[in-house]
């Protein structure tokens, strides 16, 4: 019988932290959405404020012609204001987001569109970006990856890549 018993307050406990996981995870990835959606809507305080106050931005593939990201939230929206100025509109459409083990870590695979000024065209590149949460649901960490050289051929950059 106290098998049983022992038996069942695991299942439970397993049952029950799997959909307070589960819960986490789906928090976690619609604030990812929100994410996207404020960088379209060229709102960089609406950005900022899904960041927790120490968070970091990081762009491992810079180059050295990219900024390599930002420590803090004001650093943060120092780093995407003067980004929305410089195009005519952008749009990130989501291939998938996926929640690890750790409901605390989503990865995203995404499209970049961007618009540029004076109808020099759209400029394009495919991201993946991973996304780190602390227990309030605020971004910790945000990792972009992409393609530095096609970024690089489309602002006339690719003999500065390092």
């Amino acid at each position: 019988m106290l098998i049983i018993m022992v038996a069942t307050l695991v299942s439970c406990n397993c049952e029950c932290s799997d959909k307070a996981n589960k819960k986490i995870a789906e928090r976690n990835k619609q604030t990812c959405v929100d994410f996207f959606k404020t960088l379209e809507n060229e709102d960089a305080k609406g950005l900022t404020a899904l960041f927790a106050a120490d968070a970091v931005h990081v762009n491992p593939y810079s180059s050295g012609i990219f900024p390599e990201g930002a420590k803090g939230r004001e650093a943060i929206f120092n780093y995407w204001k003067p980004v929305f100025p410089n195009f005519d509109g952008m749009t990130y459409p989501i291939d998938y987001i996926l929640a690890t083990e750790n409901p605390n870590f989503i990865i995203v695979k995404y499209k970049g569109q961007i618009k540029l000024k004076n109808d020099a065209g759209i400029y394009e590149n495919n991201y993946y970006s991973t996304f780190k949460f602390n227990s309030e649901g605020q971004i910790t960490e945000y990792v972009e990856i992409f393609n530095p050289s096609t970024a690089a051929k489309a602002f006339g950059l690719i003999e500065k890549i390092k």
